[in-house]
């Protein structure tokens, strides 16, 4: 199955007060594993973006400034998604935000359904947890030491390693198959290389010779006080 992992960033918290999204970073799966592929953009918000936004993400007016408005690159976007399963971090905010975006330009809004939360999932496995990001990612063991601000593309990718362990960990789908798969396999194997045919060889002589009983006398011959010669032994 594919799925798409994403994160925005933005110049607040809430679109229905004006706030845009500036940055969109979203991660293909298929499979719960990583293909590679993926999808990241900045947008101009054409809004000043305000000092406490910019601390957590670092993106600036001046950055901003000369990139695309998310209009343009709202097809381009649309098509990468497709009609995958997305999931997010607090996904009601991300998709309250690229929903708003989608409105604004005239585009259909994605879906609610196609919506999977990774905060609910952790609280259900972690219940009384810290649920951020970050707390999870330590719980996890997920590395994180290269997050100094917030990123979309980057909080996207952390948030993909932490799907794959909420939803089964990084042995994921290396269970053993049932039997009908192991026939399967055994039915499809070639043995065009298999020997079938039985080659039989004449039984080897295993008594000993004359020659043979005649040298192993000599040597006996040689040993002085054997056991076995004594009168009485038992051997």
């Amino acid at each position: 199955m594919r799925e798409i992992i994403f994160d925005t960033e933005t110049t607040g918290f809430d679109p229905a007060t004006g706030d845009r999204m500036v940055e969109i970073g979203c991660i293909e799966m298929i499979g719960r594993v990583m293909t590679g592929n993926h999808y990241h953009a900045y947008f101009n918000p054409l809004r000043p973006m305000p000092a406490a936004a910019e601390q957590v993400h670092g993106l600036s007016d001046r950055f901003l400034s000369d990139k695309p408005v998310f209009a343009e690159k709202a097809d381009e976007l649309l098509a990468f998604l497709g009609d995958s399963p997305l999931v997010a971090h607090n996904a009601s905010f991300d998709f309250g935000f690229l929903n708003h975006e989608l409105q604004y330009c005239g585009r259909t809004p994605v879906s609610m359904d196609r919506m999977v939360d990774t905060v609910a999932l952790a609280r259900v496995k972690n219940p009384g947890a810290k649920l951020s990001l970050d707390a999870l990612c330590s719980r996890y063991g997920i590395d994180r030491s290269h997050r100094v601000k917030h990123g979309a593309l980057l909080d996207a990718e952390l948030l993909a390693q932490l799907y794959i362990e909420l939803t089964g960990g990084r042995q994921i789908g290396l269970g053993l198959a049932d039997n009908d798969m192991l026939d399967k396999g055994f039915d499809q194997t070639d043995n065009s290389s298999v020997q079938t045919t039985k080659i039989f060889r004449p039984a080897r002589a295993h008594s000993a010779s004359t020659e043979e009983l005649a040298r192993h006398a000599d040597f006996v011959a040689k040993i002085k006080d054997a056991l076995w010669l004594q009168t009485g032994s038992s051997l």
